[in-house]
């Protein structure tokens, strides 16, 4: 098949060419109308119970929230005004009434008429000198009531008077807000590093560009993949992101092993380049496909999570994926079709490597890889105890959820709750509440025993009841601290653990945001986690065994490829939820860890670190069937592979790293350095030492079931698909 495509695409190089440069003027005018169309929910189990406590509570009373969309704090920055002064209260009341009714429900401020005394005191900070408003906001759901709250952002704002705005789940705002910001960023600090990184690699303009315009052609087609994918299903900004660096990443590292291996065939046949470029299509090209295709193993483990985004980010990764191998796979040959010895044009003036000239790091490759197979036990054991090592803080994880705590310091969306919690009663209108919903006909008096003990539970604060008719009661309960510590936790068992009131048919505990919500989110995950682990690991096993007709090498992979995911997972956990890395990146450290972000690390890493492991073993294989020396297939391939797979792996961290670098939200931080981390490990410790030497144990096994090769036997490939040979400095052993 790939024989055949590296025919096709030399035959119809100029009509490839023609229909790929159409495609990338349309992807960029109609493409970029994906930003416009991306979502900000889907957070959320709908079959989990705080899920169903909020539907059923919107659904029957209508957005009437016990606890507010948004909260307005005013305060006097030159501190001589209190809430009492009347240009105070002046100044407040006019930007409040100002707000469009087209965005606001309602709103409620210390001067808002009916007030108690005792409600109004909620409403004033301790000192007097600031004070807070309350805001219910116009929309159907959570994403068109975040548009609203995008719309009065500014409108709120109070002359001569410091204004912040947020609380509620406005997080989610900032959140999506600093993602766009985020990936702009990104791409404008990595694309020129890139383009800096293949310079260096190829010695010349044509070479180094070509990967770097399949990576912006691969952009540009995500951007029309996932706002097709937005007319069939929600797609999240932040899948967006990470999807497009995604892409981004793997449409160079492809480019850059395509580029590579049809410059060395090239030369090697004296610049035939039909035929170069179908063996090109028949050894990198067939390693990219199937590459590509662990890849989309992996993120098909993202569907088995129920959260909405997570099938949001699957499907945009998928289709990203599945873009990078079609431009991979036809048109870049085609590019290469055209160019022929010109992809050599417009060197850069450095000195020059003669023709078969061994340099340092072919020394130094070829230094490790003769030592690794020479001892390969304590150099497997040495890799393996660093693995687990690095996988020890797991045992500590502590599970949480990504809310106002994973913005920057200077975010609104922390400001707000840090001066509610220092600065306001705790019980007032800004409090934080969960909400309980009790169906069925319920009698007060039995109502009245329930709530009362609730309130007896630990943890817990005031209950009672926010709106009531003969089939639902909304009752609400206070609590302290943050959503996802452990007494709070705790508390969302014990109501639900609680004798329901005669008469109730339902009792759900809920409440945008809260402890319930964190509850629910990290054990719908870990619930999931092991189902998407077993599909992954299994689909990759057969793809691995049809690439390579062998049992033990597939196995290998995928054993190795989970324990180095634990290593990076650990590392997650020690660096952010323990603050290992806090000095060093400057975060605030939470103190739990979002189980969904490490399962979404896992699942996308896990393609990442098979992919290289493709390359070597695939070098390898390729070796072994031409030689039948299993030891000299190991020390060919990775000195063959080594230098190449380290570039590709810098050239992915550049473009993960600077994401997890330049993000200002903790949870891209945590994506992007997770991600980062895992492609840095493969990429060193697991493919330099435990992959050759575990296939160094494993000897002729490794290509079991397939007829054992005694050294100088030679596969059966016909002459026109034989590799090119290749000089001592790239193939023979040293």
């Amino acid at each position: 098949m790939f024989s055949w495509l590296g025919h096709f695409t030399y035959v119809r190089r100029r009509a490839s060419l023609i229909a790929a440069t159409l495609f990338v003027v349309v992807a960029g005018v109609w493409g970029s109308g994906v930003f416009s169309a991306l979502d900000t929910g889907g957070l959320e189990s709908p079959q989990a119970e705080s899920y169903r406590a909020d539907e059923l509570l919107e659904r029957h009373f209508g957005h009437r929230p016990a606890q507010a969309d948004a909260v307005a704090i005013y305060s006097d920055p030159t501190g001589r005004q209190s809430v009492d002064d009347p240009a105070f209260e002046e100044a407040v009341t006019a930007a409040l009434s100002g707000l469009p009714e087209s965005e606001v429900v309602s709103w409620t401020s210390y001067w808002s008429p009916g007030l108690t005394e005792e409600q109004r005191a909620g409403y004033v900070s301790k000192d007097g000198r600031a004070t807070l408003a309350t805001i219910i906001l116009r929309g159907a759901d959570d994403q068109e009531r975040l548009e609203s709250y995008g719309g009065i952002e500014q409108q709120v704002r109070a002359a001569g008077l410091e204004t912040h705005i947020a609380g509620g789940s406005t997080s989610v705002f900032h959140l999506q807000r600093l993602a766009t910001e985020n990936l702009a960023t990104a791409n404008m600090i990595s694309l020129p590093i890139l383009l800096i990184l293949l310079l260096v690699v190829f010695r010349g303009v044509v070479a180094a560009a070509i990967p770097l315009a399949l990576g912006i052609v691969a952009i540009l087609g995500s951007l029309v993949v996932l706002r097709g994918l937005t007319y069939v299903t929600d797609i999240s900004i932040f899948a967006m992101e990470i999807s497009t660096l995604l892409g981004l990443g793997l449409a160079i590292d492809y480019g850059l092993f395509m580029v590579s291996r049809f410059r060395e065939e090239l030369a090697g046949r004296g610049g035939d380049v039909r035929q170069s470029l179908v063996v090109t299509m028949n050894t990198a090209g067939h390693t990219v496909a199937f590459s590509g295709l662990t890849v989309v193993i992996g993120l098909c483990g993202l569907m088995f999570f129920p959260q909405p985004i997570s099938r949001s980010f699957g499907f945009g990764g998928i289709a990203v994926v599945l873009f990078d191998l079609l431009a991979a796979l036809v048109v870049l040959p085609a590019v290469l079709a055209v160019l022929g010895p010109r992809i050599n044009a417009l060197r850069l003036p450095w000195p020059r490597r003669r023709p078969g000239a061994v340099t340092r790091e072919d020394r130094a490759w070829n230094r490790l890889a003769t030592s690794v197979t020479r001892r390969p036990l304590p150099w497997l054991a040495g890799g393996l105890l660093a693995l687990l090592v690095a996988a020890a803080p797991l045992l500590s994880l502590q599970q949480g959820l990504t809310n106002h705590r994973y913005l920057p310091a200077d975010n609104e969306g922390q400001i707000v709750p840090a001066m509610l919690q220092e600065g306001f009663p705790r019980n007032g209108p800004a409090g934080t509440r969960m909400d309980i919903a009790v169906a069925g006909p319920v009698e007060r008096a039995a109502l009245d025993r329930y709530l009362r003990s609730v309130e007896g539970l630990e943890g817990a604060g005031a209950a009672g009841v926010h709106l009531a008719d003969a089939e639902l009661t909304w009752a609400t309960v206070t609590y302290q601290g943050e959503v996802d510590d452990a007494e709070n936790l705790e508390l969302v068992r014990d109501i639900r653990a609680l004798e329901p009131p005669a008469g109730a048919t339902e009792v759900l505990v809920g409440g945008p945001g809260g402890p319930a919500v964190s509850l629910d989110n990290s054990d719908a995950t870990m619930g999931a986690l092991p189902w998407a682990l077993a599909f992954i690991g299994l689909s990759t096993l057969v793809l691995l065994f049809l690439a390579f007709r062998s049992v033990l090498v597939p196995i290998k992979a995928v054993a190795v490829a989970f324990l180095l995911l634990a290593a990076s997972c650990g590392i997650i956990v020690w660096g952010f939820q323990e603050g290992g890395l806090a000095g060093l990146m400057d975060f605030p450290v939470v103190g739990t860890t979002d189980v969904w972000a490490l399962g979404l690390i896992v699942t996308i890493a896990f393609g990442l670190v098979t992919d290289y492991e493709m390359f070597l073993v695939s070098r390898v294989h390729e070796e072994y069937l031409a030689t039948g020396d299993n030891r000299r297939a190991i020390v060919v391939g990775l000195r063959g592979t080594g230098s190449l797979i380290t570039r590709a792996g810098l050239l992915m961290v550049i473009v993960l790293a600077t994401m997890g670098l330049t993000a200002t939200s903790l949870f891209l931080i945590t994506i992007g350095v997770g991600l980062t981390l895992s492609v840095v490990i493969d990429a060193t410790l697991v493919r330099s030492i435990v992959v050759p030497a575990a296939m160094q144990l494993l000897g002729g096994a490794n290509w079991w079931p397939s007829r054992p090769r005694r050294p100088g036997d030679r596969a059966e490939v016909p002459d026109e698909l034989r590799p090119a040979p290749r000089t001592e400095a790239t193939s023979g052993p040293a």
